[in-house]
């Protein structure tokens, strides 16, 4: 595995945010793992905005053209962080909001990333590790992993999560389990559209590293073409996002890669991806 020279000139890892999100290459796959396994990786504020440091990273990086995103130890994610929610009764509702706008902008990466995002769950998807299970383009669950918004139980809602959660696997599914707080299995989540394959809890990273390699293998122009018009069809009325498909049409059309996958078809011979 190839270690990616850090922004600050540092051969190794690249480590984000005091090593709360680590950051690795192995060839054209970023490897971002959540790294506080010890309290299950809770999505706390600084996690949050070192993720989103992570992921912009990712999509800068010319060399990569496929993320995985996984969690340390035994749980994925274990969603917000609670020793945060304890003391914001100290705080102002705009201190309260201004907060919540520095973590919740990791939820809408989805209007912005370029590159396909292939989650590799293992243990607990919680809360926002549901959501961050929403974010992804494609995701391997380990057999036994569990996903739940319990959020209810605190007294809360999953409120930022839930339009998310209603693309993944529809209204009525997201706001039964936003109001139950059940938790279910990778086998109903994969049912559900959360989850994209199950696989033995061993072979989860391993499979979500192929399923990137392969994606890298593509047309990165068309790739990155289709994620755009797939986040225009979840926020935009169909007509709309049709028309805005039909735009993105044309600049595949013209490019570079298109011109190459036809001509190595006729030449019978593996393309050559220039990503343009």
């Amino acid at each position: 595995m190839a270690a990616m020279q850090g922004e600050d000139g540092v051969h190794g890892e690249a480590r984000l945010q005091d090593q709360l999100v680590l950051y690795e290459t192995d060839g054209p796959v970023a490897i971002i793992t959540l790294n506080d396994p010890e309290r299950r990786n809770p999505l706390s504020t600084a996690m949050a905005e070192a993720l989103i440091a992570a992921l912009r990273r990712g999509c800068r990086d010319p060399q990569v053209r496929a993320l995985v995103l996984t969690g340390a130890g035994q749980a994925f994610c274990a969603g917000g962080d609670i020793r945060e929610f304890a003391g914001l009764d100290r705080l102002t509702g705009p201190q309260v909001l201004e907060q919540g706008e520095r973590s919740t902008e990791l939820f809408k990466a989805g209007q912005w990333l370029t590159k396909p995002l292939i989650g590799a769950v293992q243990g607990a998807a919680m809360g926002g590790g549901l959501g961050l299970v929403c974010l992804c383009h494609w995701v391997v669950a380990a057999d036994d992993a569990v996903f739940a918004t319990p959020e209810i139980q605190l007294g809360l809602f999953p409120l930022v999560i839930l339009p998310l959660m209603m693309q993944v696997m529809g209204p009525r599914q997201a706001l039964a389990l936003g109001l139950s707080g059940r938790r279910i299995g990778a086998q109903e989540a994969r049912a559900l559209g959360l989850v994209t394959e199950v696989v033995a809890r061993g072979q989860v990273l391993q499979r979500a590293r192929a399923v990137a390699t392969e994606l890298a293998g593509r047309s990165g122009a068309a790739i990155g073409a289709g994620l755009r018009a797939y986040a225009a069809a979840l926020s935009l009325p169909a007509p709309a996002a049709i028309d805005f498909a039909n735009s993105l049409r044309v600049s595949t059309f013209l490019s570079a890669d298109l011109k190459e996958g036809a001509t190595a078809f006729l030449e019978r011979r593996a393309p050559q991806w220039t990503h343009r």
